[in-house]
């Protein structure tokens, strides 16, 4: 999906969440998109208050319903300032996963944008396991905003592992981020090379192979910018020996990236309700902000 026409943005209100509304305003500004906030009432937290003062508290959802459209309100006219733009507001009530799954849905959003961090019973509901029920469920990229924007990106690193998602990510950050460098990166391993050396395979072999490897994989990685229509100018190969996860923290601190661009699963992931272990490991450690691509 590489043309943006809707960005939701989910907030809990909170001072932290405020981060990824200002990042979607920055990326409906750059890329002309359409801005939809949206913030979720738990009906389940409602509903156990409810419980819990009886006759009293019969009024409390409503109140609550009140200040939170009020809050809604007043962030989407701040967010809105910034764009110069009327933004669209969605209160809604229910479980937060499937609320912002359907509502990603009926406005047929090209991106869903959330912080990575947020207040009170949503502190983290985003980097465990509801992160992966939403991955799981949604066919829409997922935006995770984990720093305070302050410029369009600039430096974007996409890992490539040469799979479908590859290609996806690669489409993805161009359409996020089309002023920024794309730092193409492919972390290789030579095939058996433990096995090679258990064997007792000379050094000297094994270092053939990790260079024919190497060579091979450089290849492949400018044929997936070709093939992705990415201008010589506009991105730089990093091929590193090594297992990817790490590879691509190190890399991320390396290069000053300010955004990580991944595909939802990796090769050899054939299961769609499977969410890419490398995927899961850098979504939850990487410091600047990460884009899940769906496909």
């Amino acid at each position: 999906m590489s043309d943006l026409h809707t960005l939701l943005a989910a907030t809990d209100l909170s001072a932290p969440s405020r981060h990824a509304a200002l990042r979607a305003a920055m990326l409906a500004q750059q890329t002309g998109a359409q801005l939809e906030l949206m913030h979720v009432l738990e009906k389940g937290t409602l509903d156990a208050l409810r419980r819990l003062l009886g006759d009293d508290g019969d009024a409390l959802p409503e109140r609550i319903r009140a200040q939170a459209q009020e809050s809604l309100t007043q962030l989407c006219t701040e967010v809105g300032a910034t764009l110069g733009a009327s933004v669209g507001q969605h209160l809604e009530e229910g479980a937060v996963v499937e609320s912002s799954v359907a509502l990603a849905e009926r406005l047929n959003a090209s991106l869903l944008i959330v912080g990575a961090r947020g207040a009170s019973f949503m502190r983290h509901w985003l980097l465990g396991a509801t992160a992966e029920r939403l991955l799981r469920k949604t066919l829409r990229p997922i935006l995770v905003v984990k720093q305070p924007p302050r410029d369009v990106y600039q430096s974007v690193l996409v890992p490539v592992d040469f799979s479908p998602w590859s290609q996806g990510a690669l489409r993805l950050a161009q359409a996020v981020a089309p002023q920024a460098k794309l730092i193409l990166l492919h972390a290789y391993e030579v095939p058996f090379e433990g096995k090679m050396r258990f064997a007792g395979v000379a050094e000297e072999a094994i270092q053939r192979h990790r260079v024919a490897t190497r060579q091979d994989a450089l290849a492949r990685l400018h044929q997936s910018a070709a093939d992705a229509s990415i201008a010589e100018a506009g991105w730089l190969p990093v091929l590193i020996h090594g297992p990817a996860a790490p590879r691509i923290l190190e890399q991320e601190e390396e290069q000053g990236a300010d955004l990580v661009v991944l595909g939802k699963h990796g090769a050899g992931m054939t299961e769609e309700l499977l969410l890419g272990s490398v995927t899961k490991h850098v979504l939850a450690q990487a410091r600047c902000d990460v884009l899940v691509a769906h496909r």
